[in-house]
């Protein structure tokens, strides 16, 4: 059963064909129009879908070697997301599942990064913990079967790559500004400057008063040096790097503790953070688990994924409908 899958849930427009829960294509077109505006600018992104996203479908068909008689179901990211980008991804797979009388899936774009890890092998077995970091979402999600999953904790504010990319604007970093940091930080020192990092209770995360005191910080030390993020940028990408990380880490390790899991993955566009998955690994030897990365293709968003979850659901014969619609809410199914 071939699947055509479409990603559309912020900037990047992806499609891929998974036949049989193995992955043929997976084409990604970015959007390079948001650069200058330091972050995405949501009816700019909605327009480059629109010119995207045939093109995007053709080179991921002939990628696969495949042509449009060879699909047999469509899918699409239904939530969460910027909602225009979610109604351009959507209406085009269900024009394209209407005019083929074809099955059409809708899928959660979170339990899509989670799913990221039965793209390749290993894969973990259930139930496994996985904690999920990007641009918009910071989560812990159990995970009992394919398409059983439960959140035990979340962010109360902002999500941990928001903090990443809103540090990377303070330091004067171009968008996105995540990835840099993550290449200065290797060349700085992780302990040259402390920022708060309080656990939270149970297994919640914040990171609003992290970037409130990097901004204080900042501001701090350059009226006393008005070069001084151009002086020790290495230091204070690493100092803010590995605060960020110590707090994941630590939530990981309780959560991971408290419940007795030694299956332990981490998805989502941060998990290619190289400082993170090297935490990550040298906690799970420390702990004896058993770490899953996915690879870097396969982290931040793609279609890939929306293909392998759209397998399982319809493997357990979960499909949508015409009427099914978007939703920028990040409503797990299970909820």
């Amino acid at each position: 059963m071939n699947i055509l899958a479409i990603e559309s849930s912020c900037d990047d427009t992806s499609a891929a064909i998974v036949a049989d829960g193995i992955v043929l294509s997976n084409v990604i077109a970015g959007q390079k129009v948001h650069e200058q505006y330091g972050g995405v600018v949501p009816e700019m992104a909605s327009r480059a879908h629109i010119q995207n996203i045939v093109p995007t479908v053709a080179v991921a068909l002939q990628s696969a070697e495949l042509t449009v008689e060879h699909i047999h179901a469509v899918a699409f990211t239904q939530s969460p997301g910027l909602i225009g980008s979610l109604l351009v991804g959507a209406g085009f797979a269900k024009a394209f599942a209407q005019a083929r009388k074809l099955p059409l899936i809708a899928v959660h774009h979170m339990q899509a990064h989670v799913l990221a890890h039965f793209i390749g092998n290993p894969k973990p077995s259930f139930p496994f913990l996985c904690l999920t970091v990007s641009g918009g979402h910071t989560q812990l999600v159990l995970c009992k079967s394919h398409l059983d999953m439960q959140v035990i904790g979340e962010t109360i504010d902002d999500a941990a790559g928001e903090a990443f990319d809103k540090t990377a604007k303070m330091l004067g970093l171009p968008y996105p500004g995540g990835p840099l940091i993550d290449q200065y930080a290797a060349l700085g020192n992780p302990l040259a400057y402390k920022f708060p990092s309080s656990p939270m209770l149970n297994y919640q995360f914040s990171f609003s008063g992290l970037k409130t005191s990097v901004l204080y910080f900042l501001q701090k030390m350059k009226k006393e040096n008005t070069n001084f993020i151009r002086e020790r940028l290495h230091d204070i990408c690493a100092s803010v790097q590995h605060t960020i990380i110590n707090i994941l880490i630590h939530q990981l390790k309780k959560a991971a503790q408290d419940l007795g899991i030694t299956q332990i993955g981490i998805a989502g566009g941060v998990s290619a953070n190289s400082g993170l998955r090297a935490a990550v690994q040298q906690l799970g030897t420390a702990q004896n688990w058993q770490v899953f990365i996915p690879d870097f293709q396969f982290c931040t968003d793609n279609a890939a994924m929306i293909g392998i979850t759209a397998h399982y659901k319809m493997l357990a014969g979960q499909f949508a409908n015409l009427d099914t619609t978007p939703s920028a809410r990040a409503i797990w199914p299970n909820e």
